[in-house]
């Protein structure tokens, strides 16, 4: 018996065969060409070949899983239809007359290069795993060097890979794909994505070495802790079996709760809303019954492109958002760009600090006709639905003041332009200290305020949350986190304005019986853990909550101590 640890990336448990599955060898040699014209042909040649490829997994993914799954191919199809990395190839090959596969590679490393990084948003970082996914797909037809082929399983397995890409992942049969444990990738990959989807347990960031696991090896994969045990005993097998058949429970169970209101045991009501980045996440959030979207990254549709998104581009994102929520809230941010997230096409200059740098609202009130253009896309699409803006990276007066004007410079216009536009709500995600610690004046200009733990957290105890050798101060629970946490909670409520919360920490199970007690008003997280947060929820009564809470704020020890003091209080309660 051996075991391992990754990361926890599909829930549920999975006892089966080990099945490695192999990379082909698409190694190639760096040789320069007397005629660049042939080697543009065999370029374009491949890359419609793996068009058509794509197109067949995307209506078999479409048919399988359903249309939210399928845009991930269309999205590698517009990858190899994309006229600026054509044209960047296609200059390689004509310029320094060089083999396709070598400009092929050459160009995309770099595509991949930028997405990797942004070390503070995983989900970007993954995108490259598309990227990479497509290069692969291409680079096999120049070779003549076929790909696995996932979809020939027919017995059950576990899947024993390096990496998975998107096309990989959504060629698994479930009747045959138990689970899934892989050297790469993270919760937010596209395969991670497509295995809850497929609702196939995961672990992806593998401790171990995968050389240690043959195939036909009995595997047991708990995709909720991250566990991977190889070749176990009876006892072992018997003890996940069990496991296995209360984990269906808890899901069947959990599934009756997607359409229930979200209460307390005493009759207190959260909103429970999604976190989403793209219009690929809207399914989720409906699916996993969220009552609302507390948070819209919109950066995606500048990051997801080469150019600037107009205003009809994004008035089109917005509307398709708020039509699909049908009037439930929607909480939209303008974009957080700039700093560590790197748009070639702005030539933003490089910093040493960009967490604290040129970002966000600082770039936008920098950039006003880029700011200006998004606004009014966002106000044009108000018309469709409950739309709420929300200005990032906040951190004076005087910065959301000044994005205020221009918000309400751009309503006039488009009211005098005869454009429909509904009243909107207007507020500030605090992720900044001094915005968290001056709540109470900020309340004087804000509808609402959304607390973004993610980057509130690492500024509060100065410590980059990417960076490992200092990832043990990355503490949500440490008292001085907590204080200013319901310092916020309680400016908002003094001002009769709603406190919400879209970081990690809203979807974190055991943040969430404090933040309760604090009395959060919308907790927005990832859609697949709403449900157990709304299951959670309805076991706690909001007032021993109040109790907890205030335990914790006033207990002058570390976040170990008061992590312990809340496990004590909820098994107690128990």
């Amino acid at each position: 018996m051996k075991a391992f640890k990754g990361i926890a990336a599909s829930d549920g448990i999975a006892i089966a065969s080990a099945f490695r599955l192999t990379e082909p060898d698409l190694s190639f040699k760096k040789r320069t060409v007397t005629d660049a014209s042939d080697e543009i042909k065999r370029l374009y040649a491949a890359i419609d070949v793996s068009k058509d490829e794509l197109l067949t997994i995307q209506q078999k993914t479409l048919e399988d899983l359903g249309s939210h799954e399928a845009e991930v191919f269309k999205a590698h199809v517009a990858i190899l239809s994309d006229p600026e990395l054509l044209k960047r190839i296609k200059s390689t090959i004509e310029k320094d007359k060089l083999n396709a596969e070598y400009a092929l590679t050459k160009v995309t490393d770099s595509y991949i290069k930028i997405f990797d990084s942004m070390t503070d948003n995983e989900y970007i970082r993954q995108r490259s795993s598309d990227i990479h996914d497509v290069t692969k797909r291409v680079l096999s037809h120049l070779l003549g060097v076929p790909l696995v082929d996932p979809a020939l399983i027919h017995q059950p397995v576990i899947i024993i890979a390096h990496d998975l890409t998107p096309s990989d992942t959504a060629q698994f049969v479930p009747t045959y794909v138990k689970g899934i444990v892989s050297d790469m990738g993270g919760r937010t990959s596209h395969s991670a994505i497509m295995s809850r989807s497929l609702e196939i347990p995961a672990v992806v960031g593998f401790t171990g070495s995968l050389s240690e696991i043959k195939n036909g090896e009995t595997v047991i994969v708990d995709g909720s802790t991250g566990n991977v045990i190889v070749n176990p005993t009876e006892a072992q097998k018997e003890e996940f079996t069990q496991k296995q058949t209360a984990y269906q429970k808890r899901q069947n169970r959990l599934a009756n709760l997607r359409f229930q209101t979200t209460s307390s045991s005493d009759g207190k009501h959260p909103i429970l809303a999604a976190n989403i980045g793209t219009l690929d996440d809207l399914q989720g959030a409906v699916e996993n019954g969220a009552e609302g979207i507390g948070l819209f990254r919109t950066e995606f549709l500048y990051m997801d492109t080469n150019h600037l998104p107009t205003e009809d581009e994004q008035f089109k994102v917005y509307k398709q958002v708020l039509e699909t929520m049908d009037h439930k809230p929607v909480i939209i941010r303008t974009a957080d760009i700039g700093g560590d997230k790197d748009l070639p096409y702005l030539k933003v200059p490089k910093e040493d600090n960009p967490f604290l740098g040129y970002r966000a609202i600082r770039m936008s009130l920098d950039k006003p006709d880029i700011f200006r253009t998004q606004l009014r896309a966002l106000l044009r699409a108000s018309a469709f639905g409950k739309l709420s803006i929300m200005f990032p990276m906040i951190t004076t007066i005087n910065e959301l003041q000044r994005a205020k004007t221009i918000l309400n410079q751009e309503r006039i216009k488009l009211i005098r332009e005869k454009v429909p536009v509904k009243p909107v709500r207007v507020g500030i995600m605090v992720e900044v200290p001094a915005a968290a610690i001056l709540a109470d004046q900020f309340a004087n200009e804000v509808d609402f305020m959304s607390i973004g733990t993610n980057d509130l957290i690492q500024y509060i105890m100065a410590a980059d949350r990417g960076n490992r050798h200092v990832s043990y101060l990355y503490q949500p629970y440490n008292p001085a986190v907590l204080r200013l946490i319901k310092n916020i909670i309680d400016a908002c409520h003094d001002n009769h304005l709603p406190a919400y919360m879209c970081g990690e920490m809203a979807g974190d199970q055991l943040a969430i019986p404090i933040l309760v007690g604090m009395g959060l008003d919308e907790f927005s997280m990832n859609a697949s853990s709403i449900l157990k947060s709304r299951a959670l929820i309805r076991r706690l009564d909001s007032r021993e909550m109040v109790t907890l809470a205030n335990k914790a704020l006033t207990m002058a020890s570390t976040s170990e101590e008061v992590v312990a003091f809340i496990h004590q209080a909820l098994n107690d309660g128990q």
